[in-house]
């Protein structure tokens, strides 16, 4: 007899309401037409194709030396000393912040950190805000039974919060989940906006004192390397050093060293809550492999080394970014419907196919973005993620694109495949 016969439920609440993902959705339906022949540029996962993006020679060389060497046994619950110690120095040299090797906790990648961050602070039916789209907040408050407070972004503002939709909310919470580049839009916060929002958690949780527990800022900063042009990285700390004992940044080689299969993220914050974190993981046994943290602590103390893959690396997705954006924005101007926001950072691009003004080519109108969705993909063969699976709406026209498998050789073709599909509308 199936579960869907039985009068009772079998499984957690938790586990019965999870929402699946809507990227390994997509993937799945990417993988079966791939598989049956059809050419599809496939820019939905936040990830790097290793023949355009290699991680860097020295951490590779160093990562197959640590395992010639033996170290294949478990590492501290909180990360070996010497890679802290490395990456207190690197944040020290590039943030210019300063946090000892106890306020630093390694793990296999940001993901448990973050959910660790999540259980660590946040109490069940506590409430936590976060800007729509973001990545993979609305999951982890279902994870951590936390109550969202979605703040709905504008494009005229970027995608990013302000003060103005968060202040508001800011008495209910206990904890403000912020990311800067922002995975999905590839926007960031400017100096001024983000010091607005600090300034008004300070002001509550000076208010707080002695009586309630304060508001915490989770501050994914993963990207933070990857800033392109005028746009200049900032964080709550630097601009408030008396938040130092409320922010939890999140941070590591993922994506500023396209290692996202090194698995080597960490976070740092006020000792206290860091130490609750590392028993959360160390039951969990999150930890990044040995061998992985040994190569990454030799790696980051070579600062020429690090720049100078980054300059490199940089202006390889710099190139690409810019160059799909000039191609779309050139579409726009020739009058097809399609618009997008000029990168600021991140490996993404945030693009709008106004679809609700179209028709299929057979005449039907759409009536959901998953059906725009399906017509990019098998008519225009770009494959990308709608905001739906950040957080917004079916309702959305805005998607994100990732550029980390795009050859540059291709983006000429891409943008005319689009085109051609484009051209099959109905206005």
């Amino acid at each position: 007899m199936t579960s869907e016969n039985h009068s009772f439920r079998e499984l957690s609440q938790m586990a019965t309401n999870l929402i699946p993902s809507e990227i390994i959705r997509l993937g799945n339906e990417i993988n079966k037409l791939i598989k049956e022949g059809h050419e599809i540029f496939n820019m939905t996962i936040g990830d790097f194709d290793p023949s355009e993006f290699p991680i860097p020679t020295k951490l590779r060389n160093a990562i197959i030396n640590s395992y010639n060497l033996g170290h294949t046994n478990y590492p501290p619950a909180h990360g070996m000393l010497e890679l802290r110690q490395s990456i207190s120095e690197y944040i020290l040299k590039f943030q210019n912040l300063e946090y000892s090797t106890e306020q630093i906790l390694v793990s296999g990648g940001s993901r448990p950190l973050i959910y660790a961050a999540y259980k660590t602070i946040v109490d069940p039916g506590e409430k936590v805000i976060y800007p729509i789209p973001s990545w993979n907040n609305n999951h982890y408050c279902h994870l951590s039974e936390a109550c969202p407070i979605e703040i709905s972004t504008l494009p005229e503002q970027f995608f990013m919060p302000s003060v103005v939709e968060i202040q508001p909310q800011l008495k209910n919470a206990v904890m403000v989940a912020l990311c800067s580049p922002q995975n999905p839009t590839g926007t960031m916060f400017s100096k001024d906006s983000l010091y607005s929002i600090c300034k008004a958690i300070l002001l509550e949780n000076e208010q707080r004192k002695g009586t309630r527990k304060p508001i915490y800022i989770l501050y994914d900063q993963i990207y933070s390397q990857l800033c392109y042009d005028s746009n200049i990285h900032v964080d709550p700390v630097t601009l408030f050093p008396e938040l130092s004992d409320y922010v939890i940044f999140i941070d590591g080689m993922s994506k500023s060293f396209a290692a996202t299969g090194v698995r080597v993220g960490w976070a740092f914050g006020p000792e206290s809550v860091l130490n609750k974190m590392r028993a959360i993981l160390s039951h969990i046994g999150a930890w990044a492999p040995k061998a992985e943290q040994v190569a990454t602590a030799e790696f980051l103390k070579d600062i020429p080394e690090v720049e100078n893959y980054l300059k490199k690396f940089k202006g390889e997705v710099h190139e690409r970014l810019i160059g799909l954006f000039d191609g779309l924005k050139k579409l726009a101007d020739d009058g097809f419907p399609v618009d997008v926001i000029k990168p600021q950072g991140a490996i993404y691009l945030t693009v709008k196919f106004p679809w609700k003004n179209y028709r299929k080519p057979n005449g039907d109108i759409f009536t959901s973005q998953s059906q725009i969705t399906e017509f990019l993909l098998k008519e225009c063969h770009w494959a990308i993620v709608p905001f739906k699976a950040f957080g917004d709406d079916g309702e959305s026209e805005w998607y994100r694109i990732s550029v980390g498998t795009i050859r540059k050789n291709k983006i000429g073709e891409m943008l005319e495949f689009l085109k051609l599909g484009m051209k099959k509308l109905v206005k």
